[in-house]
């Protein structure tokens, strides 16, 4: 082929540049970027921090990316803040990035959510004064060198020349950009690839423990294994949709299931409005979902990354991961597919119903505290579930609640964790817990008020959402699952109360664990945790109804 007919093939097909086939002009994308604000300054100041990790110097580096973390988060929330106060959270509520995002209220209150929960995570990840010095340089949560191998000589030599990975806090931006893009994706692919930005530096994150270093990377590579399975659906389900549909556009197939679209591509005309890819396709996608929130049978991965990743990492993950996956699924059920609303109702009430269950029954025989939590984590994804089955604008402002409730308690309980050491690290075995009350009232009192959130006791924050999503199921006809999340919760209620009873009614061991002193960082994300705890149990109105006046999707 001669060399001009390559240079108008490309021309033309490209239609790019002014072109001598068709004197076509190529149109350049209109971006929004005030309105993308919130994610730009995450990812800008991420980059940021790799640039900081080639150029500072070492001794450096962890001031600097603590300084540079906070600073993003914050100035991000604020920039969600000015896009509330435009009115982008109600009346200017529309789709931005040519169609890719959406810009309304649900993703504004999820975004604000994920970045306050996870500015007080940083707050964990930070904390120098738990373990005693290593060689007179203090230490925090994370291997000195996460590239040598477990007890090797390089690893020593790292330790001793106090290293620390001050990776991990560009690697949280990352992950939390994409955690900002997933509930507010607005088409199938920006909501895979925003998945996979906030996966991928969550799997590093997990294999970067100081201490028990193999079950940390044991952790990290069942997450990734089987994260690479829940993404494999999610595109294969993707796949079968565009099929069905001949768009990615969330409202292009949402218009299709619903049959308010006639013209039909003539390319797609034999797979358009076959119903089998309809409802294979959603349920594949349905399934990529449901693995990132934790729920039944989704769930396997759950104890034993919760386990395995360093504690910081672990209530990070818990907390601001469901608040992205239940925004994205809340958006894929009522934005793309309520057309299939009865058709995947049984699908929805028996995940539900047997996450919950499992959750709250599996979670009494554990024995180490962070699985428990881990059990606890996945009993909770069946009661937000059950808000996301009402299928009402009530489901969608109570769901949206009650991940702002649940993310903080969940910060505040494993920086707890956090808090009870031996000689071997953090003491997560249950036994190790007898009698802290005794030994320290005031760690065992505060984690006391985040078990009675989690069971769901008045007064609390957890009572505040659990009956907002059970109200809002119950009014949407899913009275059946109230009642299996109320015998859920008695259930749970149960293995909560065992460990208050335990750690204020059972004697110290002579040779138990102490409670460590934080430095003000930890005791920022604790303070945190129960004055949300205490304030949305006593006086939840104003934030439910922040709630339902952001529960509105634009489409």
């Amino acid at each position: 082929m001669s060399a001009t007919a390559v240079h108008n093939l490309w021309t033309t097909v490209g239609g790019g540049v002014t072109t001598a086939a068709t004197g076509d002009k190529f149109t350049a994308p209109t971006i929004e970027y005030a309105q993308l604000a919130p994610v730009l300054i995450v990812i800008g100041v991420a980059v940021l921090g790799i640039l900081v990790e080639a150029f500072v110097p070492r001794r450096a580096r962890y001031t600097t990316q603590v300084f540079l973390t906070v600073v993003a988060l914050g100035a991000a929330f604020a920039a969600v803040l000015g896009l509330a106060a435009d009115g982008y959270a109600g009346k200017n509520a529309h789709i931005a990035a040519m169609g890719a995002i959406a810009v309304d209220g649900p993703a504004l209150f999820l975004q604000g959510t994920i970045l306050l929960v996870s500015m007080v995570s940083v707050f964990t990840f930070a904390e120098r004064r738990l373990d005693p010095a290593s060689h007179g340089n203090r230490v925090d949560s994370f291997a000195a060198q996460a590239g040598t191998v477990p007890g090797s000589d390089g690893e020593k030599a790292a330790v001793k020349a106090g290293f620390t990975t001050t990776e991990v806090f560009p690697l949280v931006l990352f992950s939390v950009a994409g955690m900002l893009v997933f509930p507010a994706a607005n088409d199938l692919l920006t909501l895979f690839i925003a998945l996979e930005v906030f996966s991928l530096p969550l799997y590093l994150l997990c294999a970067v423990a100081r201490r028990k270093r193999l079950m940390s990377q044991e952790a990290a590579v069942k997450y990734f294994l089987l994260g690479a399975f829940s993404s494999a659906f999610l595109l294969f389900g993707i796949a079968l949709l565009y099929g069905y549909a001949g768009t990615v556009s969330y409202a292009g197939i949402a218009n299709i299931v619903d049959g308010t679209v006639q013209e039909i591509d003539p390319a797609l005309a034999d797979t358009m409005g076959n119903d089998a890819l309809l409802l294979i396709g959603g349920a594949m996608i349905l399934m990529g979902l449901l693995f990132k929130v934790g729920a039944v049978p989704f769930h396997m991965w759950t104890p034993d990354v919760y386990q395995g990743a360093p504690t910081p990492v672990t209530g990070f993950m818990a907390a601001a991961t469901k608040v992205a996956a239940f925004g994205a699924l809340l958006r894929l059920l009522y934005v793309v597919l309520p057309g299939l609303t009865w058709d995947l109702r049984p699908v929805m009430w028996g995940v539900a119903i047997v996450t919950m269950l499992g959750g709250a029954i599996v979670a009494i025989t554990q024995t180490d505290i962070k699985r428990l939590l881990a059990y606890s984590s996945i009993a909770h994804a069946g009661f937000i579930l059950a808000g996301v089955i009402a299928a009402s604008p009530e489901g969608i402002s109570s769901v949206l609640f009650y991940l702002g409730v649940y993310s903080f308690v969940t910060v505040g309980a494993f920086a707890v964790v956090t808090l009870v050491r031996d000689a071997g690290g953090e003491a997560t075995h249950l036994s190790q817990w007898a009698g802290l009350g005794r030994r320290s009232p005031l760690t065992a009192a505060v984690f006391a008020v985040f078990l009675l959130s989690f069971a769901g006791i008045p007064l609390t924050s957890g009572f505040s959402g659990k009956f907002a999503v059970f109200k809002a199921a119950a009014d949407g006809g899913a009275g059946g699952l109230v009642v299996v999340g109320v015998i859920s919760s008695a259930i749970a209620a149960f293995f909560y109360i065992r460990v208050i009873v335990l750690m204020f009614f059972s004697e110290p061991k002579a040779d138990g664990p102490t409670v460590a002193v934080p430095s003000p960082l930890t005791m920022t994300t604790i303070a945190v945790g129960v004055a949300v705890t205490l304030v949305l149990g006593l006086a939840p109105q104003y934030f439910l109804d922040l709630a339902s006046q952001a529960g509105v999707f634009v489409r």
